[in-house]
């Protein structure tokens, strides 16, 4: 079932590390605590007139290479500290005393905008709340215009439905989380990423490549964790909002409330809908008509860290319209005739998340993870009407053991239940459309999962082995290993390699909604089965300062193939669209080089260089995938004087030539060229503080590059070659925006 080489890697790999396992011996473990038994990170331990040197971590764990007959020393910022004379020892313990002699002092400080976390054995990216505020940010397709590794890109032009893409592929195949809990799936997939509001976000987690199997079997090329605000870390009360120049509107509102150990935030979005605009002369919208309003309460009780109960729950609720087509499209007058062509959005999608925790002791915690929607939608494009409900369940019960200094483990049990129904109807069929009909997918997929971590020679090499088994109530049993490495020959280098599975079931709608915007016959020529993919990479990581300079550099490498893979093919017909299984070979090649600098801790610059190979092989040709560029380079810009009064931030993105659908078996009119131009973007933002209050101006795509009528066939969005498929750059053209923000701390 799965590719017979990368399982002989994967064996080797865990062959590799079984050995280096047995190799490390000699080591003195420990754990360093306060009075009360809490574990404290961060402490320095080290051997007396010895340069040999380790750190606590989270769990207040620590390994350190035995020196029998000497000392060992625990210290820590604010506390006493503790000498311990080792012999025979192989396990100790430090026990902090608070230091009496210390006043209180409040210490402030600002997290990097963008960063590559050094502590997870995977290469995360982490984009912070300060990074999110270079830019607008309006909702979270819009967060990621500093970063290189994930693409924003626009699936139906009309109604500016998106979704992020990682190594050129589809969005699908990387699992985007909301506060780690997988909710953007099925109908909730295709405005999933544009109803999570900016202003709400406090950390992005972006990882390439093979993941955890905790949070399930379906990221293949990367995961995308958006971190909400924490109730109990958020000022008291954060008010921001916005317009820009197509005079749309955006509010966002965030109260805070803590008493004792229990926290409460309240956060309230809307954004109202913009004028009518086309530039182009298509007598279609540049942007579509949006109104929506979201709220969501998150309730927590403890922290994570503490001993006994702690609990964390969240609900929202999101309502949105959206609004496309032609210019005098009026969804209540028009929508299912063939007079006017226009696109009517329209859902409601209440969803509720829980985590609950017991903590035994510093070694030992069990979880309980549940997260659920459901989505009721009623949409028109044209003359085609697509009603569809769904219901979704994804929990698990882990237990997490450290059951030993330079080891942990965390298995459990999982549950998911997904059910999707899809009702297609023609007002008026026209062209003859087959694929009406009622399309129901009711899936079960109970699992079981584990994963371990290790730490050998002092930390320098971590290694993670995880697997998972799910059975599917109609596609069977499947296996899902992953592993990744970590290697830290140094302390600012860090070598990372992972190899991994994973596989997922197809929402051909909800995942391709240009299918429906479309004008194309769509005809399914088998049944589809599960894609599934192998997925190895490398990368390498060097940070750096000298004299007023911080720098760091990263390179990596990854490799996405599938053994199957469900691409709908508008190549075969200029009419119709065909839906099947592709078994050949089918690979995606992803390079990336990074370097950011920081000098005098006012100027940031960092410049980001892409290359993607994506391709497949058929009928003995190499096919180079459309939407990709070759090449993409990114740079940005920051600069912050000491007092932080303001800031001046500017990016400038240039993308290569892109592969585009073949049209030549369209008339002439309605064909376009098999390539793209290369082109770039500008954008730019000057904020300043005043105290409680930021006001902020910018511009987006400065010079106003437009991909011009980007719609096939927009002289006759009833006929057969109108497809709105073919976007492959920025088409509502130069942006402006101004903005406020209210901060009220306690």
């Amino acid at each position: 079932m799965f590719n017979i080489t990368a399982m002989k890697l994967f064996a080797s790999i865990i062959l590799l590390f079984v050995n280096i396992h047995v190799l490390s011996a000699q080591i003195l473990k420990g754990k360093v605590t306060d009075e009360s038994n809490k574990p404290l990170k961060g402490a320095v331990i080290y051997w007396l007139d010895s340069t040999v040197s380790t750190l606590s971590n989270e769990h207040g764990m620590f390994n350190i290479p035995i020196r029998k007959g000497t000392i060992l020393i625990a210290t820590l910022t604010g506390y006493n500290s503790d000498t311990i004379n080792i012999n025979n020892e192989t396990i100790v313990n430090f026990k902090l005393q608070l230091s009496r002699q210390l006043s209180e002092v409040e210490v402030q400080g600002e997290r990097k905008g963008q960063y590559i976390s050094t502590i997870n054995p995977i290469k995360t990216e982490v984009i912070s709340s300060a990074e999110l505020k270079k830019g607008a940010c309006c909702d979270l397709a819009g967060c990621f215009n500093t970063n290189g590794s994930v693409q924003p890109a626009t699936t139906n032009v009309v109604t500016n439905a998106q979704e992020l893409r990682v190594l050129g592929l589809s969005g699908v195949y990387n699992q985007v989380l909301l506060d780690g809990f997988p909710m953007i799936q099925g109908l909730s997939y295709t405005y999933g990423i544009s109803n999570i509001p900016g202003p709400l976000v406090d950390n992005i987690y972006v990882s390439k490549g093979a993941n955890s199997v905790i949070q399930g079997y379906e990221s293949i090329t990367g995961q995308i964790n958006v971190e909400t605000k924490e109730p109990d870390k958020t000022n008291k009360l954060f008010l921001n909002g916005y317009l820009n120049t197509f005079w749309e509107k955006q509010f966002n509102g965030i109260v805070t409330q803590r008493k004792k150990r229990w926290s409460n935030l309240l956060a309230f979005h809307t954004v109202q809908p913009s004028n009518r605009f086309d530039r182009d002369g298509d007598n279609f919208l540049d942007l579509p008509l949006t109104t929506r309003y979201e709220v969501m309460d998150k309730l927590k009780f403890g922290n994570e860290t503490d001993f006994g109960f702690t609990f964390k729950t969240g609900f929202r609720i999101v309502n949105e319209k959206r609004i496309g087509g032609q210019l005098n499209y009026i969804p209540y007058e028009d929508k299912g005739s063939t007079k006017v062509y226009g696109q009517f959005i329209k859902y409601t999608q209440p969803e509720l998340w829980i985590k609950a925790a017991y903590r035994f002791d510093e070694d030992k915690r069990i979880v309980l993870f549940t997260a659920g929607f459901y989505q009721q939608q009623n949409s028109w494009f044209g003359a085609t009407n697509y009603k569809a409900h769904q219901s979704t369940l994804n929990t698990s019960l882990q237990f997490e053991w450290n059951y030993k200094p330079e080891s942990s483990l965390k298995t459990g049990i999982s549950f998911r239940y997904f059910n999707l129904n899809e009702d297609i109807l023609f007002s008026q069929n026209l062209l003859n459309h087959t694929y009406a009909g009622d399309y129901i997918k009711l899936e079960y997929v109970p699992g079981v999962f584990a994963e371990n971590t290790m730490y050998f020679d002092n930390d320098k090499f971590t290694w993670i082995a995880g697997a998972r088994m799910d059975h599917h109530n109609k596609f069977g049993t499947y296996f899902t290993p992953r592993t990744l490495l970590k290697y830290s020959p140094a302390k600012k280098t860090s070598i990372r390699g992972s190899i991994g599975l994973g596989w997922r079931t197809v929402n051909i709608f909800s995942e391709n909604i240009n299918l429906l915007a479309s004008q194309r016959d769509i005809i399914f020529t088998e049944t589809l089965q599960p894609e599934r993919a192998v997925n190895f990479g490398f990368n390498f990581t060097q940070s750096f300062s000298w004299d007023h300079v911080e720098g760091t550099f990263t390179a990596d490498f990854y490799r996405t193939q599938f053994q199957n893979q469900i691409f709908p093919d508008y190549n075969v017909s200029s009419t119709n669209v065909y839906i099947s299984n592709f078994t050949g070979t089918s690979v995606s090649n992803g390079l990336q080089a990074e370097i950011s600098l920081t000098f005098y801790k006012r100027v940031e610059l960092k410049t980001t260089y892409n290359y993607l190979d994506v391709f497949r092989q058929k009928d003995g040709k190499k096919q180079i995938l459309p939407f990709n560029p070759a090449h993409k380079i990114l740079n940005a810009l920051s600069y912050k004087p000491l007092n932080n009064k303001w800031h001046f931030d500017v990016n400038i993105q240039w993308f290569d030539r892109q592969q585009l659908p073949n049209t030549m078996n369209n008339p002439v009119e309605y064909q376009r060229p098999s390539e793209s131009e290369p082109y770039a973007m500008v954008n730019a933002q000057f904020t300043y503080n005043l105290k409680r209050f930021e006001v902020y101006v910018g511009c987006e795509n400065i010079f106003d590059f437009r991909q011009k009528q980007p719609i096939i066939g927009w002289q006759d969005p009833f006929g057969p070659y109108f497809d709105v498929s073919s976007v492959w750059g920025p088409t509502r053209g130069r942006e402006g925006y101004v903005g406020l923000r209210f901060n009220l701390t306690r």
